[in-house]
C-alpha cells in the first residue's frame, strides 16, 4: 500500500499504526505548501483533489482519504496487531475517540493555533473554547495507560495531535499532568519514537527546502 504523508502532519498517526503492526508500505512525501510528491515530482492533487494527507492507496488500488477512516482501515486490515477493537460498544468507543480527536482537538483547537495567517483574535477565541477539551481528556486519562483498555489507532492519532503542542506555546501540557504523562510515556513506545524521529528529520528538510526556494 502507498501512504501519502507530510512530515509531522496528522498522517503521522498512520505511519505509527503501520509500524506498530509491523507492516510495510511505500511512504510518499507530499510537500505541505506545493503539494508536490517529493518521490517523483508529481502533483498530489491528481490523487486527492483536496490536497490533504493522509491519503492511502490500498494494495487493491482503492484510494482512501480522511484520517479516521484510514486508521480504522489499517486496524481492520491487520487485526492480528490488535490496533482496533471488537464489534459492538467497544468499536463504537474507538470511533468516539477518533471523532473526538479529529473534531475537538485536531480541527477544533490546533488547526487555528497552527495557522500562521490566523489573526490573534481568532487564536484567542479558539483557546477560550478549546481548552475545555483538554480538561475532558485530562479527566479521562487519569489512572489510564491508553484511551481504551489497550493501545489502538486512537492512541496513535492522539499522540500525533499532542505532539503539535511543541509548535503551540499557548498550550502548556504541565497544566494537564495526566495528558503530559500519557504523551511522555507513549513517546517512548518504539513505533512512535521511530515514526516521530524519522518525520522530524523530513520536516527539517522541508523547512530548509522552502527557505532555499524563497
Amino acid at each position: 500500500m502507498d501512504l501519502y504523508f507530510s512530515p509531522l502532519a496528522c498522517s503521522l498517526a498512520t505511519r505509527i499504526a503501520l509500524y506498530e503492526a509491523g507492516k510495510k508500505a511505500t511512504y510518499l512525501e507530499v510537500d505541505a505548501k506545493t503539494k508536490v510528491v517529493q518521490n517523483d515530482g508529481s502533483d498530489f492533487r491528481k490523487i486527492n483533489p483536496l490536497g490533504l494527507v493522509p491519503t492511502l492507496r490500498t494494495d487493491e488500488g482503492e484510494v482512501l482519504t480522511e484520517n479516521a477512516a484510514i486508521l480504522q482501515y489499517v486496524a481492520d486490515r491487520f487485526p492480528e496487531a490488535g490496533l482496533g477493537t471488537s464489534s459492538g460498544m467497544d468499536r463504537s468507543r474507538l470511533h468516539q475517540w477518533l471523532c473526538f480527536i479529529g473534531t475537538e482537538l485536531h480541527k477544533g483547537l490546533f488547526v487555528t493555533l497552527l495557522d500562521k495567517k490566523a489573526p490573534p483574535e481568532a487564536k484567542t477565541y479558539t483557546l477560550g473554547k478549546g481548552l475545555s477539551r483538554l480538561d475532558y481528556l485530562e479527566h479521562h486519562l487519569k489512572g489510564r495507560e491508553f484511551l481504551l483498555d489497550h493501545f489502538t489507532v486512537a492512541d496513535a492519532y492522539l499522540v500525533t495531535v499532542i505532539n503539535w503542542t511543541m509548535a503551540t506555546p499557548p498550550i502548556e501540557l504541565a497544566k494537564w499532568p495526566a495528558v503530559k504523562a500519557y504523551y511522555e510515556r507513549l513517546r517512548t513506545r518504539p513505533s512512535i519514537a521511530k515514526a516521530i524521529a524519522e518525520e522530524f528529520e523530513l520536516y527539517k528538510a522541508e523547512i530548509a527546502r522552502h527557505k532555499t526556494a524563497a
